[in-house]
């Protein structure tokens, strides 16, 4: 990943995961627990691609499974994240923006619902039955209800401030180097419709192709010595 996302992924990552510890995980909601940290990724994952997204979901999940007071498997909600990351990229339009918010709160209620399924089945392979005892369905609904609530207040709001750090000159992505090339490109042009450099060049090439420059030129060159031969004549017979 580079710099520049690594800088605003994992502040916004932290952030997340504390605020769903200490202060969501509280509230003693029926049913699942308001999932920010998954919002968060989402919101990244739809401006970075699924590349960006499957390695922001990766190390988000991975540091929600060794922060306190996680009692399930490592690596199990690092898992999740990954390909719920991955998946939410690959709807990451060519021009880089989505165009209404619609596709975004699909994404939101599938993941919703795939990463409640997806951490359920992974607990089964391993041998945890809570999510049996708690009942499925009520997880599934009740996730999917927080996660669209919460949604509207943090999914536009990362994907603002990932769009602003991937419009930086300085990140070396595609969109920047295509604003840098076009850069370069004004600042060319700049020099043609200047009063000096190209432009003059251009004049003096365009003189010698017409022929316009040298003849006239040339005809100012032979009045001035014709006038003055005729002033030296001049002056002899005066003289």
């Amino acid at each position: 990943m580079r710099i520049n996302r690594i800088l605003l992924s994992a502040p916004l990552v932290v952030v997340a995961l504390v605020i769903q510890v200490t202060m969501l995980a509280r509230l003693q909601l029926p049913g699942a627990v308001p999932d920010l940290l998954l919002l968060v990724v989402l919101g990244l994952a739809l401006v970075y691609g699924h590349v960006g997204g499957a390695l922001v979901g990766f190390f988000a999940g991975l540091l929600a499974d060794l922060a306190p007071p996680s009692d399930h498997a490592i690596g199990r909600y690092a898992l999740v994240l990954c390909v719920i990351g991955y998946v939410a990229g690959l709807t990451k339009p060519d021009s880089g923006q989505h165009r209404s918010a619609t596709l975004p709160l699909i994404v939101v209620l599938g993941a919703a619902v795939g990463s409640t399924l997806m951490y359920a089945g992974v607990g089964a392979l391993v041998g945890d039955t809570a999510a049996r005892h708690v009942g499925i369905v009520g997880l599934v609904l009740s996730a999917t209800l927080y996660d669209l609530l919460l949604a509207p207040f943090t999914v536009p709001l990362v994907m603002a401030l990932a769009r602003r750090t991937e419009g930086d000159l300085l990140t070396g992505d595609g969109s920047s180097s295509t604003s840098g090339a076009g850069g370069s490109r004004d600042a060319g042009y700049g020099w043609l419709t200047t009063g000096t450099g190209l432009k003059a060049s251009r004049g003096a090439m365009k003189s010698l192709r017409t022929g316009t420059g040298i003849g006239s030129q040339r005809g100012s060159l032979l009045g001035k010595s014709a006038r003055d031969k005729v002033g030296r004549i001049k002056g002899v017979k005066r003289l």
